[in-house]
């Protein structure tokens, strides 16, 4: 984990504080994983930027994965219509329990997706 990060959660004054670092410490748990503070927020990444909390959010927690579009997988959690982003919300920390194995499947997907882009003949 990244001390910038930590840094920002020391700082962080949100009543979903305990909701969102939950949702670090699942995403942290793959240990291809990596986090620095871009865009003023939590940025988790594996060979490019994965996903960012909303840190303004108040009443829920609000993860955007930037090119969640493209995630391999049936992942019902992740909202979103349009071409490229896609949320996954959480009410509190009993929710990111709930959602934790969707999670981390997501997050497994998104590295394996990675990991095989990274092997593709370029031509």
């Amino acid at each position: 984990m990244d001390n910038a990060v930590d840094d920002w959660f020391d700082d962080y004054d949100n009543p979903m504080k305990e909701a969102v670092q939950r949702v670090r410490d699942i995403i942290m748990s793959d240990e291809r994983m990596s986090e620095t503070i871009k865009w003023k927020s939590p940025t988790f990444m594996y060979k490019g930027n994965m996903a960012s909390f909303n840190p303004r959010s108040k009443s829920h927690v609000s993860l955007m994965f930037h090119t969640g579009a493209s995630i391999p997988g049936d992942h019902p959690r992740l909202e979103g219509g349009g071409d490229t982003a896609r949320y996954m919300k959480f009410a509190d920390v009993a929710d990111v329990e709930a959602g934790a194995s969707e999670l981390l499947s997501i997050v497994n997907a998104w590295c394996e997706s990675r990991d095989s882009n990274a092997k593709q003949p370029r031509g």
